[in-house]
């Protein structure tokens, strides 16, 4: 099994899991609730600045793979159709022709839908989180893919400061490190370009090798673990149920309030795979969560549809499954 929540900038060169499906998917990223959920249980493991720094790079990565993907792509009407299909974050910008040093990119713009702003708004304290992490990462991402340099790009205002609009300025790594800015300094050290172009390019080749392949790989029998959703594959009703009780007993497991169970590919019978399903149920709801299916084929439909104890949601799509787990968890952390 493999746990999936340690964010650390100190864990590894990038700080993240470049497999994690934070990683990969940027539907997840992008939503609000899921946004607002993330950002609050990093700063709660982490703290403001230290989990600033790992949306950023997560963000980055989104980015200057979208970047990546739209100039893959044949020139004409096709960029046009690839820009619409992967750039989910809106932007706006536009270049200072009068950048310094001469000749230096810079771009000035804003992200005219607010999201992220929103949605840490909704799960943070007005006095954390006041920057725009994963927007701000995602622009230096896309940026910097587009335009084939090594540009950030920092928030410079934001409707949670009372702003009309969140703002940013875009300028290449090395005008920000001869211009000593504090800030630009801080998230530079958190964007080591070569290392971040090099888990792009094998998403690149990992998505050559497998064109289907997306979100957290069900042929992966691994538990993946962030802040307080769990996803287990069901690979089995005796390994699905050890995996719960193990991650039960598990301390660090403790924030976990709604468990999805990954039911890709499995075909549930009436009696044994049922019987099982109910016994995972009730174990997880006796640990005090929640229980999410994901994944129900076809043929398994009526027997999940018949259990006598049901999970609280069922979702054909694990990405989609992993998006409401987030949404039931904030909802417990803010009850009506």
């Amino acid at each position: 099994m493999r746990q999936s929540s340690s964010l650390h900038p100190d864990s590894c060169s990038l700080g993240i899991d470049p497999e994690a499906v934070l990683v990969r998917e940027s539907g997840l990223l992008l939503g609000p609730h899921f946004m607002g959920a993330l950002h609050a249980e990093l700063q709660s493991e982490l703290g403001s600045v230290a989990s600033a720094l790992i949306l950023m790079q997560i963000g980055f990565l989104h980015g200057l793979r979208d970047a990546t993907q739209v100039m893959s792509e044949s020139v004409g009407p096709a960029v046009q159709a690839a820009v619409s299909r992967v750039a989910p974050l809106a932007l706006c910008f536009r270049s200072n022709p009068a950048a310094k040093p001469r000749g230096a990119i810079e771009m000035y713009g804003c992200w005219p839908e607010a999201h992220e702003a929103a949605a840490r708004a909704h799960a943070l304290d007005p006095d954390h989180g006041r920057d725009c992490a994963i927007s701000s990462g995602y622009t230096s991402g896309w940026l910097s893919g587009m335009l084939d340099a090594n540009l950030l790009a920092l928030e410079t205002t934001c409707v949670t400061r009372g702003a009309d609009a969140c703002r940013f300025v875009a300028r290449e790594a090395d005008v920000w490190r001869a211009s000593q800015h504090s800030r630009a300094l801080s998230a530079l050290a958190a964007l080591p370009f070569d290392a971040l172009r090099a888990a792009v390019s094998l998403y690149a080749k990992n998505d050559a090798n497998d064109p289907a392949r997306q979100g957290i790989d069900p042929d992966e029998a691994a538990v993946h673990i962030w802040g307080p959703v769990m996803v287990i594959p069901y690979s089995g009703p005796d390994e699905a149920m050890l995996a719960v009780e193990l991650i039960g007993r598990d301390p660090d497991a403790t924030a976990v309030s709604v468990i999805v169970i990954d039911l890709t590919g499995a075909v549930i019978d009436e009696a044994f795979g049922a019987a099982a399903l109910e016994r995972i149920v009730e174990n997880i709801e006796a640990w005090g969560a929640e229980a999410v299916f994901a994944g129900v084929s076809p043929l398994s439909e009526p027997v999940v549809a018949d259990l006598a104890r049901a999970p609280l949601l069922i979702e054909k799509d694990l990405n989609e499954a992993i998006v409401a787990a987030f949404r039931i968890a904030e909802s417990q952390r803010h009850p009506v």
